[in-house]
């Protein structure tokens, strides 16, 4: 069973703190000292996502150089500002890494393994692109 706590610090700032005693300090963006909470959500979906991508991609023995993961949405013009669409753009490069490999290990996660994607799918829907980068 997973588990957190968040203290506060006082205005709206507060410090959340995972089971591993790891820390993320979140802020309004009117006080700008850390991540907004609403944007750990995308942060979580495309980190969710990236380590099965890796993972797959490892077993596959294909050698990633560069992957990163940009995360776009939609919400409800009003409170609570539902979130109902994430897009995620998958950045690779690696020794020969094939389109078809890339969107098989992007697939998997997105379908299968990520639970965070399988979260909010509940309420909002993912869709992704990827990119290949050339080899340097």
């Amino acid at each position: 069973m997973a588990n957190a706590r968040v203290k506060w610090a006082g205005g709206r700032t507060f410090i959340g703190v995972d089971s591993s005693n790891h820390t993320v300090l979140m802020s309004s963006s009117k006080e700008n000292l850390g991540m907004k909470a609403s944007d750990l959500l995308l942060v979580s979906l495309a980190t969710c996502s990236s380590f099965d991508v890796v993972g797959i991609l490892e077993k596959q023995k294909i050698k990633l150089d560069k992957l990163e993961v940009e995360v776009t949405c939609e919400n409800e013009p009003e409170p609570p500002w539902t979130f109902t669409h994430f897009h995620l753009i998958y950045i690779l490069a690696g020794e020969g890494l094939q389109p078809d490999q890339a969107e098989n290990a992007i697939r998997l996660s997105e379908e299968k393994y990520c639970s965070v994607a399988a979260t909010v799918k509940g309420k909002a829907t993912i869709t992704w692109e990827y990119l290949i980068e050339p080899e340097v």
